[in-house]
């Protein structure tokens, strides 16, 4: 017998939602929130004890989504994610790290670490190790009041180590009830075996940029590379980029975690956009977050973790260096020579590869026209200094902090990064113009360029690769090609 609508309506209206789904469903679109844990013993944990109740997760004060709030007698905090962290490089040992942004410079309040272990009634309490500012002065905003990244380490005690905190709690007073409340993340597998390369991009901002086939490029020239998964950050997007992602997240190519900027800055849909555009100091520290985020929650599953747009790739440069892993197989021997070790970071030298105006230029017949990188292969002669706009492999195992460029602080020692040479890789950077930074270069750059053609020995595996993922997403015009595959499928819809 087929149910009336009203019948549907009712027979879900009345639905009992699992909570075990229901738990998994919110950990999946807030992972810092310790609610399985909390929906396991909050009947146990929220009785009266002597210091420090554990908070309910509906008394913690939240900010723009993600973020959770400590508001001190001297600052505020806004608390992004919290990590274990169990490196054997560490000086500290055992720790908790946890990753956000305070309105003060060099903050002088004294903190708590609340940890709570499973099973315990009570949080085992120490006091805060160190805020690792992950910024330098020089670079500006070094003022009270706007929100800057740190990294805070809550060291783990003699008697717990070994275990893992299923949550910690930051607070000024060591028996205050918290007001934020962070499930610790080990995303350790479960065979210590790890992958081989990660790749972190920042928070995507292209609200009105349609960059969807540009982008479906950029991501299957990467797995052909070797990245094993690439990790996104949302803020805006146009609803096709949205589109590609939810594709390639099916196919568990991709991960994307939703992002939004904290305290008073802005998250509405435009505004946003124009505030990141504009100031652009805040948009390279709020940067920091979804990069280290990315770093901590990955540590332990790959051997090498790498920061970059969606505009640049790290190009092999030698014909036997088919992927990032023949790359750094000989690239690591070389840097052992130097000093023995590993190093923190392996830098790559940046080259511009312009876009020309309106496609000033002759397209490669072969090329479909719709695929950016491979129809673009006039690049500046000349690369940006050594250590200017670089990228790095980073050493999960080693570097403490990141920025976009190089790692900032390191563990056991100094961030020492080793340069490939550009006989071995390059950054083949793709832009309509050089970064403001280097207008005065920049022209001389536009003016020498040489042909390099180093993608295409992906060229026929990448055009098959994009076409058919196009195809599947509904981005061609109808075509009676046979098969859908032929050369009037190029066409690409006007959206």
């Amino acid at each position: 017998m087929q149910l009336t609508g009203l019948t549907l309506f009712l027979s879900y209206l009345f639905t009992v939602i699992d909570d075990e789904q229901l738990v998994r469903d919110v950990e999946s679109r807030i992972p810092s929130l310790p609610i399985a844990y909390w929906s396991k013993h909050k009947n146990a944990v929220q009785k009266k004890a002597a210091c420090a109740k554990y908070p309910s997760i509906f008394e913690l004060e939240f900010n723009n989504i993600y973020w959770q709030t400590l508001r001190s007698s001297n600052g505020t905090f806004q608390l992004f994610g919290a990590y274990y962290d169990i490196r054997k490089r560490s000086r500290i040992g055992p720790a908790v790290r946890i990753l956000g942004m305070i309105d003060r410079i060099e903050p002088k309040v004294k903190t708590f670490c609340q940890l709570w272990f499973d099973g315990q009634k009570e949080p085992f309490i120490v006091k805060t190790f160190e805020y690792k500012y992950i910024w330098f002065n020089k670079w500006g905003n070094y003022k009270q009041g706007i929100y800057q990244p740190y990294l805070i380490a809550c060291q783990i005690p003699k008697p717990f180590r070994g275990l893992v905190p299923a949550s910690v709690s930051l607070v000024e007073k060591q028996c205050d009830t918290a007001t934020n409340n962070l499930r610790v993340l080990y995303n350790r597998p479960l065979d210590d075996k790890k992958k081989g390369f990660a790749v972190c991009v920042k928070g995507l901002d292209f609200l009105y940029d349609d960059l969807s086939v540009r982008l479906v490029e950029w991501i299957e020239l990467l797995g052909i590379l070797g990245a094993d998964k690439i990790f996104f950050y949302e803020l805006q997007v146009h609803p096709n980029i949205s589109k590609v992602l939810r594709y390639y997240e099916e196919q568990d190519r991709v991960h994307v975690t939703p992002l939004t900027l904290p305290g008073g800055q802005p998250n509405v849909p435009g505004f946003q956009h124009l505030f990141l555009s504009k100031k652009t100091t805040h948009k390279r520290q709020n940067e920091l977050i979804p990069y280290n985020d990315c770093l901590y929650k990955n540590m332990y599953k790959y051997d090498f973790i790498a920061l970059l747009d969606i505009d640049e790739v790290i190009m092999p440069k030698l014909d036997e260096d088919r992927t990032w892993h023949d790359l750094m197989e000989r690239v690591v021997e070389k840097g052992m020579k130097l000093k023995n070790d590993t190093y923190p970071s392996y830098n790559v030298r940046n080259v511009y590869f312009f876009d020309q105006d309106q496609h000033e230029h002759d397209w490669n017949k072969d090329v479909p026209k719709y695929m950016h990188m491979l129809q673009h292969v006039q690049r500046a002669k000349n690369y940006t200094k050594p250590n200017q706009y670089v990228k790095c492999f980073h050493n999960p195992e080693r570097v403490l902090t990141l920025h976009n460029h190089f790692p900032i602080a390191c563990l056991g020692g100094a961030c020492h990064s080793f340069p490939i040479s550009t006989d071995d890789a390059q950054l083949q950077h793709y832009r309509a113009d050089c970064v403001r930074t280097l207008k005065k270069s920049c022209e001389e750059f536009k003016e020498n360029q040489v042909r390099d053609t180093t993608i295409w020995k992906y060229k026929d595996e990448l055009v098959q690769r994009t076409r058919r993922t196009l195809d599947t997403l509904g981005f061609f015009r109808p075509s009676s090609a046979v098969g859908g595959m032929g050369r009037g499928r190029d066409s690409l819809y006007k959206r």
